[in-house]
């Protein structure tokens, strides 16, 4: 129907120039099968490439270019050719779903993307560009493309128990289309007269130089440090034993040590060796909680801030530099911008929430990223934090991503959980099962050799009243107390503020990001110059925080969560020895969820089992003995029986639906933090002038606190303004906190009468 250069994929760009769709499928095609470069689909790739956007061969879709028509569907043409007539169902889920995410696999589900179907009634209400599938191919091989049909598409290859793994596959190769797709397309919008303009790619690992800058780094770090030799010992164990695992084959393995022991820079030194004697080309760590996110990426920048670029260490989360939107424009920024929404990056630094949701996600922006995981390190901290209702899927996922895509899977943590008493369950949904092995050899005896602090259990386990504990704290001059609610921690807050006043401080969730660091660097100062110093937190401080107390008191809770509290006691060995004191709460309620309150159950009763001499806290056959307990008795196989039915129906919609790390439905608020209050008023004035902006809510995340999405009864809703969408209406997720006097300066933000909900 005339020369090649009549179809465009996509309007013009700034320089007038248009985008020609056979140029655009080809080089899709091309980017979706380097993306998928020895891995099974890889010919899938290259064909899905070529019929994503089939669609646009359309007349009506040519009409919408020039303005003249809306509401047009481009990609179910492809999708169906696909099937029809190559019965590749993996390629056409994946055309299918890189504008409206993966959806479910079926018979009746691929039966709907027939055109005579879509053109008789279109779930989305769209109209299709073209009825006529063969007039589509034929202007498609009038462009000289040809699409071969794959040579063996790997759905017929799945065993038939394999669910979490065919899932995940499919996931890999929707994430090389999708981020072909967005890359070609960006260059054709960011080029000029002269053709399109690729952003440039992400810099590459050089695992020998990156291993040889890290052991400089270590060694200066070693120079300054003011730990005892027992510690240093103990660091130089772990280093070594992580430098001899780095020879073993890529696969899945534990890396069991002891808080302050140095495992932040080990198990690096681990993924970098290993990445050297196998040619893996990325590491990956992932981290539950922010502030051990921004601590770490901090590290590892130090570490190779001299000899590599600044995107050598990309931190992927809300708060991270490169991300926060503060008004630096640069083209560095920028460009690490860009690269976070692929993890084009050699050593990337992410929260769980973001690896895992996206690991189970349908959606095309967060799958774009997961086919970098293939060849890769990926390193799991604080691994402990998984929550057990997710523990098989998320197992299945990961011993599936090893074996199939030759990455190598880490968990680390000093509390090992016993996630191989776990295998016969995962075995259920990938053959591989889950049996890790250990990095730090038993022989080199990590826990016995670093004797910190003694743990003194409540015997017998009675009930401590607050003011007993109050007049305990009394007599030291630095003490760390974590409880397990934020009601617990605002009360004893302000039942010891009069005798500690400026020596008192508070940590907890209902303080925004910028109060809960601003605590801690006042925290570290007072510990470093040995000046009075008591801080009363929840959780938040335990997994990774870096303080030092000589006395910490830890309300009873998860055998795991108190080994955490340990873990900031004496923690460079600077004192004889630091003592842990464990207490139990005066009120009934003292736990903040009923797994919590589970996990707790099992420690007391080994408590009662073994007596105090034997509760051990660096054995790790202690915590392997509660693990299988809790197990046993939480029959995590047994949680979340609605995920695993849509995993079984391969439901790709209801799964990412239904996979969540964070189950509580929440809201994010902009608070009135005094020590920020001028930010506060500049964004609550932009944000309800101009709308929500992505850059809008980075620059916005220092000053957010997320609380459980109120009810309409709730009396927090009178101090919230809903912040207008830029399209029209009003979030249902982002608020301002106007009650500004609700903001409390020691505890964070306090809605007056609110219901025990916003308390616990």
């Amino acid at each position: 129907m005339g020369s090649n250069n009549e179809w465009f994929a996509h309007s013009a760009n700034s320089s007038g120039r248009r985008h020609c769709l056979r140029e655009h499928l080809a080089s899709v095609s091309r980017l979706a099968a380097e993306f998928a470069e020895g891995l099974p689909w890889a010919d899938e790739a290259r064909f899905s490439g070529l019929l994503h956007d089939l669609g646009k061969y359309g007349d009506i879709f040519q009409a919408r270019l020039r303005g003249e028509a809306k509401g047009i569907d481009h990609w179910s043409a492809g999708a169906w050719a696909a099937l029809r007539d190559s019965r590749s169902v993996a390629a056409a889920l994946a055309i299918q779903g890189h504008h409206i995410g993966l959806q479910r696999l079926g018979k009746d589900a691929l039966r709907a993307m027939d055109p005579d179907r879509l053109a008789e009634s279109h779930p989305l209400g769209l109209q299709l560009s073209e009825t006529q599938l063969d007039i589509l191919l034929g202007r498609l091989k009038g462009d000289e493309l040809n699409p071969a049909r794959p040579a063996s598409p790997f759905i017929y290859n799945m065993p038939g128990d394999n669910h979490v793994g065919w899932m995940l596959d499919m996931r890999l190769l929707f994430s090389a289309l999708v981020d072909g797709d967005f890359l070609d397309t960006e260059a054709h919008f960011n080029g000029t007269e002269e053709g399109k303009r690729y952003r440039a790619a992400g810099p590459t690992l050089d695992p020998k130089d990156a291993l040889r800058a890290l052991e400089r780094f270590r060694a200066s770090v070693q120079r300054d440090s003011k730990a005892e030799q027992q510690v240093v010992q103990l660091r130089e164990d772990l280093w070594r034993a992580c430098l001899a695992a780095a020879d073993q084959l890529p696969g899945l393995f534990t890396l069991s040590a002891p808080t302050g022991s140095g495992k932040t820079l080990s198990m690096l030194a681990f993924a970098l060796a290993h990445a050297k004697r196998h040619g893996l080309r990325r590491v990956v760590v992932v981290i539950p909680y922010l502030t051990i996110i921004e601590q770490t990426a901090a590290v590892y920048r130090s570490a190779f801030q001299e000899d590599f670029p600044e995107a050598f260490v990309l931190e992927h989360h809300s708060l991270a530099s490169g991300l926060a939107g503060t008004g630096d424009d640069s083209a560095e920024r920028y460009w690490e911008r860009l690269l976070a929404e692929n993890w084009d990056a050699p050593i990337v630094v992410t929260t769980s929430v973001q690896f895992l949701d996206s690991l189970f996600s349908n959606r095309p922006s967060a799958c774009r990223k997961l086919h970098r995981l293939a060849g890769s390190v990926i390193l799991f901290d604080e691994v402990q934090t998984l929550p057990l209702p997710l523990a098989i899927p998320t197992l299945a996922a990961l011993s599936h991503l090893s074996s199939r895509c030759r990455t190598t899977v880490v968990f680390a943590t000093a509390t090992q959980p016993a996630f191989d008493h776990l295998d016969r369950e995962v075995r259920k949904w990938v053959a591989p099962g889950w049996q890790p092995r250990e990095i730090a050899a038993p022989e080199i005896n990590l826990f016995r050799c670093l004797r910190r602090v003694e743990v003194r259990w409540p015997d017998p386990p009675v009930p401590t009243s607050w003011d007993n504990l109050c007049q305990e704290l009394g007599k030291r001059d630095q003490a760390l107390v974590i409880v397990n609610l934020k009601r617990h921690a605002s009360h004893l807050a302000y039942r010891l503020f009069d005798e500690w006043r400026d020596a008192l401080f508070h940590l907890s969730t209902a303080m925004c990001p910028a109060h809960r660091q601003a605590v801690l660097a006042a925290v570290r100062r007072r510990l470093e110059a040995e000046e009075r110093c008591l801080l009363v937190s929840t959780q938040c401080v335990e997994a990774g925080v870096d303080v030092d107390f000589p006395a910490v008191y830890r309300a009873f809770g998860p055998l795991e969560a108190i080994a955490q509290a340990a873990g900031r006691c004496n923690r460079e060995g600077r004192r004889p020895c630091g003592e842990v004191v464990v207490f139990f709460p005066e009120e009934d309620s003292v736990f903040p969820d009923r797994s919590y309150e589970r996990a707790a159950s099992v420690a007391q009763s080994l408590l009662t089992e073994l007596g105090t001499a034997h509760m051990d806290i660096r054995d790790p056959a202690l915590y392997r003995r509660y693990y299988e307990r809790l197990y046993s008795l939480a029959k995590p196989e047994d949680l979340r029986r609605e995920l695993q039915d849509a995993i079984r129906a391969f439901d790709f919609p209801e799964v990412a639906r239904r996979y969540h790390v964070i189950a509580q439905d929440s809201i994010s608020v902009l608070v009135p933090y005094r020590e920020q209050i001028q930010d506060y008023e500049a964004l609550t004035a932009e944000g309800q002038t101009k709308g929500l902006s992505a850059d809008w809510m980075r620059r916005a995340q220092p000053l957010v606190v997320s609380v459980p999405r109120p009810r309409q009864e709730d009396l927090i809703r009178q101090c919230l303004a809903p912040l207008p969408l830029r399209r029209g209406g009003v979030s249902d997720d982002w608020f301002v906190y106007v009650c500004r006097e609700d903001y409390d300066p020691l505890t964070g933000l306090t809605p007056p009468k609110a219901p025990p909900v916003w308390l616990v």
